[in-house]
């Protein structure tokens, strides 16, 4: 069972020095989110607070890409993993172009954890359509699997239209960096089956991820591909030893457990002793 590591963020100081720390102590994966802008003004309800308003922490939250690279720097084995990237907020040729490059640099160490978000004020001032957003993340990533293997690539679709282009360096994964669904909507596990290698859920049970396990084989097979290459990642739960050996015993891949200090030496200290427990 793959453990990582989420929760870590900018007060907690130099995520080079912290991504060491967590290889150093036999931890999987490092998984950082994303929000690029907080509006102001917004009528969305955040279903994670009492009173329905966005903490003022996701105004604070790095740009995933920039400090993976720095982490990537640091480490030699560990994994680089967005949990989640926003991937309609992004203008996927630009993004396709980041991720092979952190990709290539890292050698081989990324993966694409992806969502479309439950922000829809975010979402528009960012150029998406709000209200397709799955329909559009599934161009997104198809045009970057184009870009990612093919030399010249080209693409044409509703939301993602152009002409031959080169796009270099290719990922060092091949055919490219996994991607992983996040999210819990109706089609989710469908989506996973046709364009996705994997799914990244969170506010799951073991319950819930015996059934998630079931129903993707189901679907797999029924689509001739193998159940086997479909990997759950169960996200953002607590550090408790019995929940995840509950979570592997339904069929999860890996769990990435959640750092809840609030400074460097907290999340150092804490660490230390998730990594006791869980490992040890």
């Amino acid at each position: 069972m793959d453990i990582g590591i989420s929760g870590l963020a900018t007060e907690h100081g130099d995520i080079g020095i912290l991504a060491q720390r967590v290889e150093e102590l036999g931890f999987d994966s490092i998984w950082l989110p994303e929000h690029p802008v907080i509006p102001v003004e917004y009528q969305t309800k955040y279903a994670g607070s009492s009173d329905g308003m966005v903490p003022d922490s996701m105004a604070y939250q790095v740009n995933p890409f920039i400090a993976l690279a720095r982490a990537s720097a640091t480490t030699k084995t560990l994994k680089l993993g967005t949990g989640v990237c926003l991937v309609t907020e992004h203008n996927p040729l630009d993004l396709a172009k980041q991720i092979s490059t952190l990709d290539a640099i890292s050698g081989g160490r990324f993966l694409f954890g992806i969502g479309t978000g439950w922000f829809r004020e975010e979402s528009e001032i960012m150029g998406v359509d709000f209200d397709h957003r799955w329909t559009q993340a599934r161009e997104h990533v198809l045009a970057m699997k184009e870009l990612w293997t093919k030399d010249p690539a080209e693409f044409h679709g509703r939301y993602v239209d152009f002409p031959p282009v080169r796009c270099n360096p290719k990922p060092a994964q091949k055919p490219h960096p996994p991607v992983l669904l996040g999210g819990s909507a109706k089609n989710v596990f469908k989506r996973v089956v046709r364009w996705g290698d994997g799914w990244l859920p969170i506010r799951v049970t073991p319950e819930d991820v015996k059934g998630a396990r079931a129903a993707l084989s189901e679907l797999a097979e029924a689509a001739d591909r193998d159940p086997g290459s479909i990997t759950i990642t169960v996200h953002g739960q607590n550090p408790e030893r019995d929940l995840i050996k509950r979570f592997e015993e339904a069929g999860a891949d890996g769990v990435v457990v959640r750092v809840t200090a609030a400074d460097e030496a907290g999340a150092l200290s804490e660490l230390e002793r998730m990594a006791s427990h869980l490992l040890g």
